[in-house]
């Protein structure tokens, strides 16, 4: 019977003396504070895709006379300052009769990639080719460097406007200072830009006599950064 009395005791002892390590963890006065801020960022790519698309019996002199229209195409881009050109994907298929029993035809389809920052130069190398290719595609986008640039300011901001939150949440509580118990930064946006286009029936029709000369503006996307936290204000 003493022994197992002073086990019990022991055993007492030392939830007793666990308790003030368990208040030591209940944490009072804190906050869950939001701040956001957002900022129009203006496209500063402009991405084009033009594509040459032909038929022929023989698969052999299709491929031939696709690559002789696309190498054209591509010799005519590089020439163009300011402009990266890429090759973009490139297929052949079948084509059935009416009752889909036997190949009639082959059809291949190249693409050609075209990225500027100078739109002007874009646009007019566009009307250009739009002689003998047709249009595929115009799309405008932020490069990664006006990207970070547009973000570093912005986390900036978005922590001055938290910290404004904060001193307010203290002061409103009658609190002598706070500390940050934790806090997230998230960037959201960038979506698609919405570009503002002059003759763009020009632009998109099959073939065009003359050269045309397409009108662009990049348009802008918000980019947005949340600074999302705890803090916890010390009381006098």
């Amino acid at each position: 019977m003493p022994p197992r009395c002073f086990k019990f005791a022991l055993l007492s002892l030392a939830l007793a003396s666990s308790l003030p390590a368990w208040a030591d963890d209940v944490h009072y006065n804190q906050v869950s504070l939001r701040a956001e801020v957002s900022q129009q960022v203006p496209a500063d790519l402009m991405n084009v895709t033009v594509y040459t698309e032909a038929q022929n019996r023989d698969p052999g002199k299709l491929a031939s006379q696709v690559t002789d229209t696309l190498n054209k195409a591509v010799e005519q881009a590089r020439q163009a300052k300011g402009i990266k050109v890429t090759q973009g994907s490139r297929s052949s298929s079948p084509v059935y009769d009416e009752k889909d029993e036997k190949i009639i035809n082959w059809r291949e389809h190249a693409e050609l990639n075209l990225q500027s920052s100078d739109f002007t130069a874009l646009s007019q190398l566009t009307g250009e080719l739009l002689t003998t290719l047709k249009m595929g595609d115009m799309s405008f986008s932020i490069s990664p460097t006006t990207r970070k640039t547009s973000e570093d300011a912005l986390f900036k901001e978005a922590l001055a406007a938290f910290k404004a939150r904060a001193q307010l949440a203290t002061e409103g509580l009658g609190g002598s200072g706070y500390k940050v118990v934790n806090l997230n930064l998230n960037t959201s946006g960038y979506g698609r830009p919405m570009p503002r286009m002059a003759l763009m029936n020009d632009m998109l029709r099959k073939s065009a006599p003359a050269p045309v000369t397409p009108q662009v503006e990049g348009g802008t996307s918000e980019v947005n950064i949340t600074a999302e936290g705890v803090i916890e204000v010390q009381m006098p």
